[in-house]
């Protein structure tokens, strides 16, 4: 029976965005592969510092280690399906050489990443693999392959490699920050406000409070994390935040379409176009999402951030 990954929350993520390779990425972008290649082997026995995304993985995995812990399940969980006992997997998408792919394997050996699978390209675009491994979330520097990821119905985030890290104040929870519209809701308000101005955006919205918006690229994601949250383990939990630019009366139709989606957030920031870099910085989250590359420099200076480049702003 062939191994597969369905049922899985699965991450497909750059090595540059698990680890800081800014310095060997300096040779890369010169295109000077040979250079790079020897660079990297050079330092196979050095583990890679920590990258922008690397709490985020780290937490992640630590569901497949809390899910093994579980107790004998009673007869009656016996009876429903099963969920897989390893229901996270992160896949590595590298635009590396398969040389330079080792000293990615043997970097998250190192911290206890229980990461097996990857796919090294050496410089073609990665994305394309993505649709075989029915990826959940695509994180990676390379601009050009977020916007694939993204056009191929995949969520994608351009990390910004000079994020401030994640804290470690939450050992035990994976915290997840979400912008709104064009992020986990379509750029349908965020258009009529381009065109119109605050005024006609706020009373577009106040009209259709009760009709759902459309989802937007991260919605799915934001299903899967919910999922994954109510398997439950023991020592593992994933808190969400909503953190818009929208204040009230615009406030509801958020709320109501995520009702409407029956997916739960447990805090949402409604902040009226107030910076939402200080916000961020209170939460503490693994990682951030906007569409909106203002936002995300804000972010950036806080938390570890990424850019949807999706919707009218992009």
């Amino acid at each position: 029976m062939a191994t597969t990954l369905d049922g899985k929350l699965v991450v497909a993520i750059s090595s540059r965005a698990l680890f800081d390779f800014e310095e060997e990425n300096e040779l890369f972008e010169q295109g000077d592969d040979r250079a790079y290649m020897r660079l990297q082997l050079s330092r196979l026995e050095q583990p890679a510092k920590p990258g922008v995304a690397f709490s985020l993985i780290k937490k992640l995995l630590a569901f497949n280690t809390s899910s093994a812990a579980k107790q004998a399940p009673t007869a009656q969980a016996l009876a429903a399906p099963a969920p897989p006992s390893q229901p996270v997997e992160v896949v590595i998408l590298s635009r590396n050489d398969p040389v330079s792919g080792m000293r990615v394997f043997r970097s998250a050996q190192h911290y206890g990443l229980a990461i097996q699978r990857g796919s090294f390209t050496r410089g073609q675009p990665p994305w394309r693999y993505l649709k075989p491994l029915h990826a959940n979330l695509f994180l990676s520097a390379h601009l050009s392959d977020v916007r694939a990821a993204l056009d191929a119905g995949v969520p994608a985030a351009q990390v910004y490699p000079q994020s401030a890290h994640a804290s470690d104040a939450h050992p035990n929870e994976v915290r997840i920050a979400f912008d709104g519209d064009a992020v986990l809701f379509s750029d349908e308000a965020e258009r009529v406000y381009q065109a119109q101005g605050l005024d006609a955006f706020q009373k577009h919205e106040q009209a259709k409070a009760a009709q759902p918006l459309l989802a937007g690229p991260f919605k799915p994601l934001l299903a899967a994390l919910q999922r994954l949250q109510n398997e439950g383990t023991p020592s593992m939990r994933i808190r969400t935040a909503l953190v818009t630019a929208r204040s009230a009366p615009a406030h509801e139709r958020a709320i109501r379409t995520l009702m409407n989606w029956n997916i739960e957030v447990d805090e949402a920031m409604f902040l009226g176009g107030l910076a939402k870099g200080e916000f961020l910085r209170e939460f503490e989250p693994d990682f951030f999402f906007d569409d909106q590359t203002g936002h995300i420099e804000s972010a950036a200076q806080h938390v570890p951030s990424g850019h949807v480049v999706s919707g009218i702003s992009n």
